[in-house]
């Protein structure tokens, strides 16, 4: 993985990212133990994060850090469902500061170590470009857990966390490959990582495991979360002639555009159902309560240990969201007997070696460090 391209990318991120009003949690601090605080940094403020009470460890204050908003019902919201599940489960035993819509880079140091300073003993960053700025206030902040999603680096207080959503993306490629009548499923995309491009390729192998002469044509946008960027490319795609529309985003855009044209549409990150109820098929999604309750847990008990978790379909972290009314019976039947062999581990997503876009067999090589894509594919691995 290559760390200056990644975080160059980062950089085209913030463009795309909600900038909203700064506001101090003032009137959550002045409130009781119970309160979880919200609030939403811009990019260049000055961000000072407000404490609760000092409760002297009576009280496990835990932080979480996203770069949208969590309402987006997409990557951000699936995170917040998770700690909503962590405040109920502690209750007044943990007081949960959420912020959203912080950017990635430098700044975003600063906004772990207000959060640090201010007594929070437990900090997740739920993006991929917060791994340094992340790592650096870890390292001002020895006695603080430090706890980032979908990264590499670890310190001694510091881990990082994340799912093998190439199961699932497998699986929903399967309702993909079946429901497509064109042959070309479209593809929105962020950005070409290997987080992303393993995606994609797992969702391919999976389409083309029921229709092998489906073929995947990824567009990029170099956002996370961008609804009207998100939509027109998937408007693109259905343009190109793809009447199935897949997607690695945030919003639920591209399933509106989607439903529009009377496509089908497979989400990501929670069920989506709602926004497009006609085009929906079926997503990768997540359940990162059991995580953080089980990470809050070790932090109580002193048992913390810095390492890289990644979760998937056999422990619950990675979950096939459900089927919409058009995929067939028959159809959804292969589909669980795939998803049964995995979580069995009779059946692997990725095999050695692997065939690329070219036609040729290559070495899969390291999964994490994915830079190419598979034969079906349209379009370039690198953006």
């Amino acid at each position: 993985m290559k760390e200056e391209y990644i975080m160059a990318r980062s950089r085209w991120r913030i463009l795309a990212i909600m900038v909203v009003a700064f506001a101090l949690l003032a009137a959550a601090c002045s409130s009781s133990d119970d309160t979880t605080d919200t609030t939403a940094a811009a990019a260049g403020t000055d961000t000072t994060v407000a404490s609760g009470t000092d409760t002297s460890g009576e009280v496990l204050k835990v932080a979480f850090v996203h770069v949208g908003p969590v309402a987006d019902k997409g990557w951000s919201w699936a995170h917040d469902q998770g700690a909503q599940a962590l405040k109920a489960e502690y209750g007044d035993g943990v007081e949960i500061t959420t912020l959203e819509s912080i950017p990635e880079g430098s700044d975003a140091q600063r906004v772990f170590e207000d959060l640090a300073a201010n007594g929070n003993t437990l900090i997740f960053g739920t993006s991929f470009g917060y791994m340094d700025p992340m790592l650096a206030a870890a390292e001002n902040f020895p006695d603080t857990v430090f706890m980032h999603a979908t990264g590499f680096k670890t310190s001694e207080n510091m881990g990082n966390y994340f799912g093998a959503a190439e199961e699932a993306r497998y699986l929903s490629g399967m309702a993909a490959g079946a429901a497509t009548e064109t042959n070309l499923i479209g593809y929105v995309a962020a950005f070409p990582i290997p987080e992303v491009l393993r995606g994609i390729n797992a969702f391919t192998l999976g389409a083309r495991e029921v229709n092998p002469d489906a073929e995947v044509q990824v567009v990029w946008t170099s956002t996370w979360f961008d609804p009207p960027k998100e939509g027109t490319a998937a408007e693109s795609l259905i343009d190109a002639g793809a009447d199935v529309i897949a997607m690695h985003q945030d919003s639920a855009a591209p399933g509106q555009a989607a439903e529009a044209a009377g496509a089908g549409w497979v989400g990501y990150n929670t069920d989506m159902t709602e926004f497009a109820p006609t085009a929906w098929l079926t997503a990768a999604t997540w359940d990162w309560a059991p995580f953080y309750i089980t990470t809050a847990q070790q932090v109580l008990d002193g048992t913390w240990k810095s390492e890289a978790v990644y979760g998937n379909m056999a422990d619950g972290m990675v979950v096939l969201a459900p089927f919409g009314d058009s995929v067939a019976q028959d159809t959804q039947d292969l589909i669980l007997v795939r998803e049964s062999e995995i979580i069995d581990g009779a059946f692997v997503v990725f095999t050695d070696p692997i065939v690329n876009q070219d036609g040729e067999s290559q070495p899969l090589g390291d999964i994490f460090g994915m830079d190419f894509f598979v034969e079906g594919v349209i379009g370039s691995p690198t953006g």
